[in-house]
């Protein structure tokens, strides 16, 4: 097991993008079902926050279920464990379409089984028989094996939150389009359209979402997300005053 732990230095900019003083805030990327490296991020997490005395807040940038081994594994660590006002959850578009789903929404059910739906059914003990018996009906059977403290921890999930002069999002902002204006489609959604933008947002704009091979910065955004379902990788940003850093979990 190893990890990166913070590098801090001061970045290149006249006037650098900061957080409030006496904040140290930890981003991390999409876990995607990876417990085995979010309990690892968290205990880097643990260990670093303990170095000074700072106010601590780590922002969930989305896509905790789905893809990986243990999404049921990942919520339930998470659910409660944290205190409230030293977290934030952002609802991926992961989350949207699995709530979806166990609302009824069976039409949107076998997208979701092909990209990593069924690998979150699947660590709730249900088999692929019992997945692919009768689709229609998928449902039903989630709502009678999933519990219903995570679906309601999953509703707790916000879109944005700003710190500082950084916009915390799962996977960007629209162009031109002010952050209290935001369409949550896009802010769960969005891709390209954000990616190439170089505008100045207005705020930097910390998200996951797009697969990068290292934390991915930008002039204008900061992306965190470095595929860990894929590369058993997990990234956690963190910002402390107008300094940056990185905390790297690995399998």
């Amino acid at each position: 097991m190893r990890f990166s732990f913070p590098s801090f230095r001061r970045q290149p900019v006249t006037t650098p993008p900061s957080v409030p003083e006496g904040w140290r805030v930890y981003a991390v990327g999409d876990v995607h079902g990876c417990k085995l490296q979010l309990d690892r991020l968290l205990d880097a997490i643990e260990t670093d926050r303990t170095r000074d005395d700072l106010a601590v807040h780590i922002v969930f940038l989305g896509d905790l279920v789905d893809r990986g081994p243990d999404s049921a594994g990942v919520i339930e660590r998470l659910r409660g464990t944290l205190p409230a006002n030293s977290v934030t959850f952002l609802a991926g578009n992961h989350e949207e379409v699995m709530l979806d789903c166990y609302d009824g929404n069976a039409e949107r059910c076998g997208a979701w089984l092909q990209y990593g739906g069924l690998q979150t059914l699947e660590s709730y003990g249900l088999t692929r028989t019992e997945i692919f018996a009768q689709p229609e009906l998928l449902p039903e059977l989630m709502q009678a094996r999933i519990p219903p403290e995570h679906i309601n921890f999953l509703r707790t999930f916000e879109d944005q939150v700003q710190i500082g002069d950084y916009l915390f999002v799962h996977a960007g902002v629209r162009p031109g389009v002010s952050f209290e204006q935001q369409a949550p489609k896009d802010l769960r959604w969005i891709r390209e359209e954000f990616l190439s933008d170089t505008s100045d947002h207005g705020s930097i704009v910390v998200h996951g979402h797009t697969i990068s091979e290292e934390i991915d910065v930008k002039s204008n955004r900061i992306g965190v997300d470095i595929g860990c379902y894929i590369n058993g990788k997990l990234a956690a940003l963190v910002l402390e005053g107008a300094e940056r850093g990185r905390l790297i979990a690995r399998a």
